[in-house]
């Protein structure tokens, strides 16, 4: 399916369902964004459904059904927004007459004519929740909850979350233009708690992505899945407390790069850099990190949690590099903060629901591998400390400060991976972490597809990735001497 033909798609939703009509929509988009820098009508139709099976049974399943308007007015850096539930003439007349105010002192104002208006086709726009039978599903958790209790007496708890969604949105904007896209997504959770002893731990592990059901169903999947959960588990059982102190630090492929998303990613975003309050802000083409560290964000990457075949402004997503060979050469930007900063937008507008205007987001993101092999980079360090998973943390956009929790941990002793560790953090600045990258591996994974990131109160799905890579002199928080 292109894009003409998904256009036509959401027209039967939003136009041909409803109390709305195109023609109608259209005048109302233009009276309300004549004397505007821009804006646009955001209409969106969503289904989801979510299933949390625990302690043996299923503890929660839920439908639902949403749909609505969001009407967008933009001048200079003002913003006139309003929603509605209801997609009807009479909302968007009201939602007009708000949104107006923000544009009543502009005049003579050419909207703008040159936004591409095509892009690829980045996922299949049909319906997930229609592939599978809620008895399946149901089986499914069932069959996992078993397979995971039956690889080890030690597994004292199980739970498993089963989600998908479809999305349809269509974009209208001044003289005619009209974007739609179709946003399919699915995810498995499995998360495991362990007990040996009086030692209770837990491990967990996911995927998914902009596509059906049918790759959760499959047995293998599934099952690799579940035995990482386990796996995690058990390794927290036999863990000892981590070192505190200043030594080496490797950061394992893929997920880890979630430290890179929070402490370098969010402060390559325009706004932050146009109100110079990013710790990033002034430093374009500076040399801001290692040689050869490579960092670029691409929400054009097939079926991909965190792509998009076009922003939720209408444009459609790129290839936008952020770091190269170590310089700035980046930042990811809305329509708002492009103008604004004199450049074009990166397809990087993003935002959770028609409820909400957009902000500049991160789609995927992710480091260039290196030409080192993960093993050579373990074997180079004498002592230190090898992550490669990690939790929750924090981080501080103006100064680049962060904390961030390892989910799981091992010491390294004399090049060799030694026992596992529990309660180790990293703590220091993103752009300081940047100049310590001393090696970088030739494996750059990206994550599984379970990536979620939140900014101005909002969520939205994301991707990471990342090579192994080695950091130097970094600042570890643990429960050890």
């Amino acid at each position: 399916m292109n894009m003409q033909e998904i256009l036509v798609q959401t027209d039967e939703l939003f136009f041909n369902k409803t109390d709305l009509r195109l023609a109608a929509a259209q005048n109302h988009v233009n009276e309300a964004l004549f004397n505007a820098d821009d804006g646009e009508l955001f209409l969106e139709y969503n289904q989801s459904e979510s299933f949390l099976w625990d302690d043996g049974k299923l503890k929660n399943s839920s439908f639902d059904t949403t749909k609505g308007f969001g009407l967008r007015c933009v001048s200079d850096e003002s913003i006139g927004f309003a929603f509605s539930v209801n997609l009807d003439e009479n909302s968007l007349k009201e939602a007009k007459n708000t949104v107006k105010t923000a544009s009543k002192n502009r005049i003579n104002v050419s909207p703008d004519k040159n936004m591409e208006k095509t892009n690829s086709v980045l996922y299949s726009p049909h319906n997930p929740l229609l592939g599978k039978k809620f008895e399946e599903k149901i089986l499914l958790l069932q069959e996992i909850d078993a397979y995971v209790r039956n690889k080890s007496p030690l597994v004292r708890q199980v739970s498993i979350s089963l989600s998908g969604s479809w999305k349809a949105v269509q974009i209208l904007k001044t003289d005619g233009f009209r974007a739609a896209d179709i946003r399919p997504m699915v995810r498995l959770n499995v998360s495991v708690v362990a007990q040996k002893g009086d030692k209770m731990e837990g491990g967990g592990s996911g995927f998914g992505g902009r596509e059906s059901y049918e790759r959760i169903f499959t047995k293998k999947e599934w099952q690799n899945t579940a035995d990482e959960a386990l796996r995690k588990a058990l390794v927290n059982l036999e863990a000892n407390p981590a070192p505190a102190g200043e030594m080496t630090v490797v950061l394992g492929s893929g997920w880890p790069a979630v430290l890179l998303h929070e402490a370098v990613g969010h402060g390559l975003e325009g706004d932050f850099n146009r109100k110079k309050t990013s710790v990033f802000s002034g430093l374009m083409g500076e040399q801001i990190a290692s040689k050869g560290v490579t960092i670029i964000d691409d929400g054009t990457i097939t079926g991909r949690r965190g792509s998009l075949s076009i922003d939720d402004e209408g444009t459609p997503t790129k290839q936008t590099a952020l770091i190269e060979d170590g310089k700035l050469v980046g930042y990811m930007q809305d329509r708002l903060n492009a103008r604004l900063m004199k450049t074009s937008s990166t397809g990087n507008g993003r935002r959770e629901s028609f409820a909400y205007p957009p902000y500049p987001r991160m789609t995927n993101t992710f480091m260039h591998k290196g030409d080192i092999s993960k093993e050579e980079i373990i074997a180079s360090v004498k002592h230190g400390i090898y992550a490669p998973d990690f939790g929750g943390g924090q981080v501080d956009i103006t100064s680049g400060k962060f904390v961030f929790s390892a989910n799981e941990a091992y010491e390294i002793e004399n090049g060799k991976i030694g026992q596992p560790l529990k309660g180790a953090s990293l703590v220091g600045s993103g752009i300081e972490t940047l100049k310590r990258i001393s090696m970088i591996g030739n494996d750059t994974m990206l994550d599984s597809g379970v990536g979620t990131c939140g900014k101005a109160g909002q969520s939205v799905p994301c991707g990471v990735g990342q090579p192994t890579m080695r950091l130097e002199n970094m600042t570890v928080g643990g429960q050890g001497s």
